[in-house]
């Protein structure tokens, strides 16, 4: 009797091969982008941003006392062009203040330490705003967006700039590149919108040290 032939592989049963294949082919394509050796991540960075990197080296030894909890750039950095609003309700981004260092603050009314933090920031601005530098401190209340006007105006606080952004994409476009995992955040940023610094969670904006550290940046990387 003459042997019958194995059935032909079902669509079924021919779908985890090209599963596994498809799958391989994202593998391959992950490691050409990132490299093969253990997948690592390409950390070149944009090469527009390397006098930033140059920059923090230089100010690495002034990150201490009230500033220590600074987290110095190594790796070139653009921040993404954040979007927001001004106190009038007008749009603003982060690439209006380009030749300028600017310390780009998140801060929000449910945030204790954001609020304690507050009149530092107003400090420094008062210290220090000038046509190279600037603090931009941006609201991120989902809510009620009068309450954190009203609680700038009853801490006095009239020397900072009012900005907000009621969706807080900007906290989200800064997390999604690992500068946002908390609140506060703050982040020092060069003339050409690039990473120099960035601090997670509060700081006395306002003290020597801090003072000292902006300045030379100010002085040196707009």
């Amino acid at each position: 009797m003459p042997e019958t032939p194995s059935p032909r592989p079902t669509a079924t049963r021919r779908i985890p091969i090209a599963i596994g294949a498809v799958l391989i082919g994202a593998v391959i394509g992950f490691a050409g982008v990132y490299g093969i050796g253990g997948l690592r991540r390409n950390t070149a960075g944009d090469p527009a941003c390397r006098p930033a990197v140059a920059l923090s080296e230089k100010l690495a030894p002034l990150a201490q006392g009230e500033v220590a909890g600074l987290t110095m750039a190594t790796t070139p950095l653009k921040l993404p062009d954040l979007a927001f609003d001004d106190a009038n309700g007008q749009p603003k981004k982060l690439s209006d203040w380009r030749g300028k260092t600017v310390l780009v603050n998140l801060w929000a009314t449910w945030c204790v330490p954001c609020r304690r933090e507050m009149p530092s920031l107003e400090g420094l601005q008062t210290k220090l705003q000038s046509p190279d530098f600037e603090v931009v401190a941006i609201n991120i209340d989902t809510r009620d967006p009068e309450k954190p006007k009203n609680f700038l105006k009853e801490a006095k606080l009239s020397r900072l700039g009012y900005f907000s952004d009621e969706k807080a994409k900007v906290f989200q476009d800064l997390k999604a590149i690992g500068r946002a995992l908390g609140m506060p955040t703050s982040v020092l940023v060069d003339g050409q919108g690039c990473e120099i610094a960035t601090i997670a969670g509060p700081a006395e904006w306002d003290s020597e040290d801090a003072v000292k550290l902006i300045t030379a940046a100010t002085a040196t990387g707009s």
